[in-house]
């Protein structure tokens, strides 16, 4: 999975979080009580991040959470209809997510984690399945994932010796 290095100081972030859970340790003294927080950021222009923060309290693991996906910042290809360039599916671990294109006034069909990943990355057309695990750390990584491979038609283009044209029939 390649990555480009964005400047998040540039962008309007907007953040989600996704999940809040409580994590215990026992320890010899009792229980150890922490908070992970997966949080998505993106600025709804093509840019789309996920993190997690780990912390004693909820607003430092969120705060965490942010910073972490600040830093792991993805670019999502769109085309003129603000939807995928083509079809793709992504995968982390367990969890496989379908995304498919879609024609303007469709919406976002999504369930919970990856329409969140979705609306932040600003794709307001596009389909998707969620396919083996249903963990929503995994499905969030695996939708990333796969918007993380798109490639624009310029690229394709480039990378088989074609037109454009060619490549969009």
């Amino acid at each position: 999975m390649k990555r480009t290095i964005i400047d998040a100081s540039q962008l309007e972030l907007t953040e989600k979080v996704v999940s809040i859970k409580r994590v215990t340790k026992v320890v010899k003294g009792g229980r150890n009580m922490r908070f992970t927080a997966l949080v998505v950021v993106g600025d709804g222009n093509g840019h789309v991040g996920a993190g997690l923060g780990k912390a004693t309290e909820i607003p430092e693991a969120i705060r965490k959470g942010k910073e972490d996906a600040m830093k792991k910042l993805i670019s999502v290809k769109l085309d003129d209809n603000n939807s995928i360039t083509h079809d793709i599916s992504g995968k982390h671990t367990g969890a496989s997510v379908l995304l498919k294109r879609a024609p303007e006034g469709t919406g976002v069909i999504a369930g919970g984690p990856a329409r969140n990943v979705c609306e932040l990355a600003g794709i307001k057309n596009i389909r998707t399945k969620s396919l083996g695990s249903n963990n929503k750390q995994n499905v969030v990584l695996a939708t990333i994932n796969a918007l993380s491979q798109l490639k624009s038609p310029e690229e394709v283009a480039k990378l088989r010796g074609k037109s454009v044209e060619e490549i969009l029939g």
